[in-house]
């Protein structure tokens, strides 16, 4: 895939898929002449897809589609929270970018705001706390900005 051809694959996705996601986020791009703020993928060529495994035909035959998230030869879905943990930050409005992926760290609760209940990990950078929400089979993670008064200890 392309740099930067997810939202066209998303589009085409959707034709196919029961449901399709692509979350997002604001990112400054400097130029020597410009600065500018784009949109870019959380998860640069990945898209999300729900879909039934014995109907994949259709959607390996999209173009730029170079596999299905499987662990050898069976399907590998994301878990659900997993997914609904990304949809709530990505809706969330708070500042959200992409994050090195942690397996190990403080495991958290949000007690209030828009992500509360949900887990993750917390992570403190210039002074500034962040939620960190992982995404297992991908190894790849995501930061949200957080005030440090809605976090509590995981149970």
């Amino acid at each position: 895939m392309r740099d930067h051809h997810e939202t066209v694959l998303a589009a085409h996705l959707a034709n196919c898929c029961n449901e399709t996601f692509l979350p997002l986020y604001r990112s400054r791009r400097v130029w020597s002449d410009r600065i500018r703020e784009i949109e870019a993928p959380l998860f640069a060529h990945y898209v999300f897809c729900r879909f039934h495994f014995r109907e994949r035909v259709p959607i390996l035959r999209v173009p730029g589609v170079y596999a299905i998230l499987s662990l050898g030869k069976d399907p590998s879905p994301i878990p659900d929270d997993e997914i609904d943990g990304l949809r709530a930050a990505a809706a969330s409005g708070l500042p959200c970018r992409p994050w090195p992926f942690l397996s190990a760290g403080a495991k958290v609760m949000m007690r209030r705001g828009p992500l509360r209940s949900l887990t993750g990990i917390v992570v403190e950078e210039k002074g500034r706390w962040r939620l960190v929400l992982s995404i297992q089979m991908l190894h790849r993670s995501v930061a949200v900005e957080v005030d440090r008064e809605d976090v509590e200890p995981a149970k």
